[in-house]
C-alpha cells in the first residue's frame, strides 16, 4: 500500500522563488536547440515565399513560379529535404478538402502541407506547430495582384519550416507535426483541414502552436519592441458541455483550460531558455474580433494557442502595395525583424521539444478538502512519468506560484492549504526531468481526448 505524501504550507519558500517552475532541472538540450535556430535561414525562407508573387488561396495552382500551388510544392520540397537529411524521419502528406463559402465562391481545393515526425515511444501523442501559407491584399478576393505576405504569414510559415529543420535532427517520445496551412484568409479552412485530419488519424493532440504574424517589431503606434511576444489562449474549452460549464462556474476553471496552461508553459520556457525575451499572456482566444487557424483546433476539442508579435502594424497587413501620405503600405520583407523572428521560433522549438520529451499531462486530476484546513490532490498515473509535481496558486494569480514534489505517488496532501483559497494542478515529470504542462482538476483542465 502506498503512503500518502503530506506537505505543509506553513513556512514554505515564498511564491516568487518557485514561480514559472517548468522543469525541476534545467535542460541543456533545450539551450542547444535554441542555439540552432538561424535568422539567416528564416530570411531565406521568407525571401523565397515572397518570390511567388501572390499566395492567395484562389490563385494559380499550376504555375511553377507564381501562386499558391508553386508555394505549396516548394514547402513540400523543403520538408522532403529535411527528411532526407534525417534518414526519412518525416512523413510528408498533403491533406485537403474542397470548400465553397462567402470568400470561396467556386468549389476550391484547400491543401495543407504537413510533415510528421513520429514519436519513438508515444507516437499517438502529438504536438503541432502551424502557420498559414496563403496571403492577401486589400480586397480579399483579389487573386492576381502581388500579395507578398512576408509577415502575414510568411513569418509563421518560416517559423514552422525552421522548427522542422532544427527538430528533425533529434528524436522524441511524442510525435511532432509541422504544418503550412492554406485558406486562412478565406475562412480558416486550412486549420479545419488539419484538425479533421487529426481526428481521422486519432491523434491525441496535446497542443497546436499557431504562429500568425510573428516577425514585426515596429508597431503602428510607434512602439518598437523586440523582447515580447503575445500568446493568446482561450479560458474555457470551446466544446464544453452545459453540465461541464455548470460545474466549472461553481468550482472554478475559467482561466485553466489546457490551452491556458500551454500559454503558461510557453511563458516559463521563455523565462528559462531565451535571454531578454518574454511571453505576454493574453486571456483571449485571439485578438479582439479577429481569428486564426487555432480556432478550428479548439472547436475540435484540441488545446491550441495563437502566437503573435507584441505590436502590430496594420499598414502592413491586408494592404495593396502603395505609398500614400508618405506611408508605405503592404506586407513586404523589409517589415520583418529577423532577429526577433528567430527568438519567436526558438520559443516554439524549445516548447515543442520540451512537450515531446515530457510525459503526457496527468488525467483524472481531482481535489478534496472541503470544511478542512488541508487540500488533498489526486490523479491517475502516467505510464512514462517517473515523478509528479503538484502546483498551487492564488485564485487571482496569473501564473503557478508554488510547486511540490510528489515522488511517484498519485496523492499529495497539502497541509494548511485551504481548498477554498487556491487553484491546484499536477504535472508529470520524466526520469530526465522534463515536465508536462499542468493539468487542472476536472473536465475544465483535462488534456484528455475530446468527447465524440
Amino acid at each position: 500500500m502506498r503512503t500518502m505524501i503530506l506537505v505543509s504550507l506553513l513556512g514554505v519558500v515564498s511564491a516568487p522563488a518557485l514561480a514559472a517552475d517548468a522543469h525541476p532541472v534545467e535542460q541543456p538540450l533545450l539551450h542547444e536547440i535554441a542555439d540552432r535556430v538561424s535568422a539567416d535561414e528564416l530570411h531565406a525562407t521568407i525571401t523565397r515565399l515572397v518570390g511567388f508573387g501572390t499566395r492567395h488561396t484562389l490563385s494559380d495552382t499550376k504555375s511553377e513560379k507564381r501562386g499558391i500551388g508553386a508555394a505549396r510544392r516548394w514547402v513540400k520540397s523543403r520538408f522532403e529535404s529535411f527528411s532526407s537529411d534525417c534518414g526519412g524521419c518525416l512523413d510528408v502528406v498533403t491533406p485537403s478538402q474542397t470548400f465553397t463559402g462567402k470568400r470561396v465562391p467556386q468549389p476550391t481545393e484547400v491543401m495543407d502541407v504537413v510533415a510528421i515526425q513520429r514519436g519513438t515511444s508515444d507516437p499517438d501523442r502529438v504536438i503541432v506547430i502551424t502557420g498559414h501559407l496563403d496571403s492577401r491584399v486589400t480586397d480579399v478576393m483579389d487573386t492576381t495582384h502581388d500579395a507578398p505576405g512576408a509577415n502575414d504569414d510568411g513569418s509563421g510559415t518560416a517559423a514552422v519550416i525552421e522548427a522542422a529543420r532544427v527538430l528533425s535532427k533529434y528524436k522524441f517520445p511524442a510525435t511532432l507535426v509541422y504544418a503550412a496551412l492554406s485558406g486562412e484568409e478565406q475562412g480558416l479552412y486550412g486549420g479545419k483541414v488539419l484538425a479533421d485530419y487529426a481526428k481521422q488519424k486519432n491523434w491525441q493532440v496535446e497542443t497546436d502552436l499557431n504562429n500568425d504574424i510573428v516577425g514585426n517589431t515596429h508597431g503602428q503606434n510607434g512602439v518598437v519592441d523586440n523582447t515580447v511576444v503575445r500568446v493568446f489562449s482561450e479560458g474555457t474549452k470551446s466544446n464544453e458541455t452545459l453540465e461541464q460549464a455548470k460545474f466549472r462556474r461553481y468550482h472554478g476553471g475559467e482561466v485553466d483550460s489546457p490551452s491556458r496552461n500551454i500559454a503558461r508553459y510557453m511563458s516559463a520556457m521563455a523565462d528559462a531558455y531565451l535571454g531578454n525575451f518574454s511571453v505576454r499572456m493574453v486571456y483571449r482566444t485571439d485578438r479582439y474580433g479577429r481569428g486564426g487557424d487555432q480556432v478550428p483546433f479548439l472547436e475540435a476539442g484540441f488545446p491550441a494557442v495563437r502566437v503573435t508579435e507584441a505590436h502590430e502594424n496594420y499598414t502592413r497587413q491586408h494592404q495593396d502595395l502603395r505609398t500614400e501620405g508618405g506611408i508605405h503600405y503592404g506586407d513586404t520583407i523589409d517589415g520583418v525583424d529577423f532577429a526577433y523572428l528567430a527568438q519567436v521560433t526558438r520559443l516554439n522549438a524549445v516548447t515543442m521539444a520540451s512537450l515531446a520529451k515530457a510525459p503526457a499531462p496527468p488525467s483524472g486530476v481531482d481535489i478534496g478538502g472541503a470544511v478542512t484546513s488541508d487540500t488533498v490532490v489526486t490523479w491517475k498515473s502516467v505510464p512514462a512519468a517517473a515523478t509528479y509535481r503538484v502546483h498551487w496558486r492564488d485564485t487571482t494569480a496569473p501564473q503557478w506560484q508554488r510547486s511540490y514534489a510528489a515522488g511517484d505517488e498519485t496523492t499529495l496532501t497539502l497541509k494548511n492549504a485551504v481548498i477554498d483559497d487556491g487553484f491546484f494542478g499536477v504535472s508529470a515529470v520524466s526520469a530526465d526531468g522534463f515536465a508536462s504542462p499542468v493539468a487542472f482538476p476536472g473536465d475544465a483542465g483535462s488534456f484528455g481526448p475530446a468527447p465524440p
